[in-house]
């Protein structure tokens, strides 16, 4: 059988552009002991890809290979199985690539509870839900009563976080790119107050907004919103830095704030990314789940149709283009 698959052929310069795809056609083989093939429904797009296309060895994890299928994570179905760990038709998430099928043995591969809807998979249960759960709980350590602050807050990892946050008790404030996705945070999502970053005023409305000071920062985006939040923060305030994606596609990233601060309010900062936590994602998995059943984490999905229109679409999440979590529906 042949399938669609799309391959890395150039590193970016600044911007992700057409010419460093190839998409080619693949043929199945007969599965060994031990493989499954699964049919991919739904592909994630996510800020990460960027710095996986980029030749940086040194990063936390290694760069998609020139002539290789691009990295991303998905959903899929399993149509073959010689491995008893995976039945036959039943669905699966984990690192799967730009490809309608794959062979695999299973490795880094979930398997998704049945009743549980795709987008919510992508959106919740996924990459977002397991990074928001690790920054926010793991990492910045909330107690109730407490105020966080979450930049890029419509974005799929900063809803979850936010969400979460009102969950744990906290006061939660968010930003985002549009006075749309203010009202959606804070009308569907139940953020406490939700601050275009773009308004002419962002420190003054941040410092209404946060009367008592910041005590977790919740770190999506850099640029203004990282300075003015920074200024805000309480003694012994957390920072959790998940992304910074004002710097993705800039040729020369901002600067950060000074340091004095880190000194005279005792803060941590911390970074984090999700590979370091892979033996966990299961216990973690089911944490999100409690807080989905409960009815306290609501998302929305932006689907792109058609493995091909993630050639162009990645670029959604850069422009701020997207509304809700970026997906591929296959």
């Amino acid at each position: 059988m042949q399938y669609k698959a799309v391959k890395l052929v150039k590193r970016p310069e600044l911007n992700i552009t057409p010419d460093l795809f190839e998409v080619v056609t693949l043929d199945t083989r007969p599965l060994q002991d031990g493989e499954i093939l699964i049919k991919q429904t739904h592909m994630s797009l996510d800020p990460a890809m960027k710095g996986w296309m980029m030749p940086d060895k040194g990063s936390y994890i290694p760069p998609v290979e020139l002539g290789a299928i691009m990295r991303s994570s998905g959903l899929a179905e399993v149509v073959e199985s010689r491995n008893p760990k995976f039945e036959t038709g039943s669905r699966v998430m984990g690192m799967i690539g730009w490809t309608e099928y794959a062979i695999t043995d299973g490795a880094g591969l979930q398997v998704v509870p049945a009743g549980i809807p795709a987008d919510a998979v992508l959106s919740v249960l996924a990459l977002p839900g397991l990074t928001a759960y690790q920054g926010l709980i793991n990492v910045a350590r909330p107690k109730a009563g407490e105020t966080l602050v979450v930049s890029g807050a419509a974005g799929s990892v900063g809803s979850m976080a936010g969400q979460m946050g009102k969950a744990e008790g906290l006061r939660v404030i968010g930003t985002a790119g549009s006075d749309e996705k203010c009202r959606w945070l804070e009308d569907e999502l139940g953020f406490d107050k939700a601050i275009n970053y773009k308004t002419a005023d962002l420190r003054a409305e941040l410092a209404a907004a946060a009367p008592d000071g910041v005590d977790i920062y919740f770190e999506n985006t850099g640029g203004p919103v990282q300075h003015a939040v920074y200024e805000l923060m309480n003694a012994h305030g957390r920072i959790a830095v998940c992304g910074m994606i004002a710097d993705y596609n800039t040729a020369n990233p901002a600067p950060g704030p000074n340091w004095m601060n880190i000194i005279r309010k005792r803060l941590t900062i911390q970074g984090f990314t999700m590979p370091d936590h892979v033996a966990q994602f299961p216990e973690i998995v089911q944490k999100i789940a409690a807080y989905f059943m409960a009815g306290k984490l609501k998302y929305r999905a932006h689907k792109l149709q058609g493995l091909e229109s993630a050639i162009e679409g990645i670029n959604l999440l850069f422009t701020g283009g997207n509304e809700g979590k970026l997906m591929v529906e296959l």
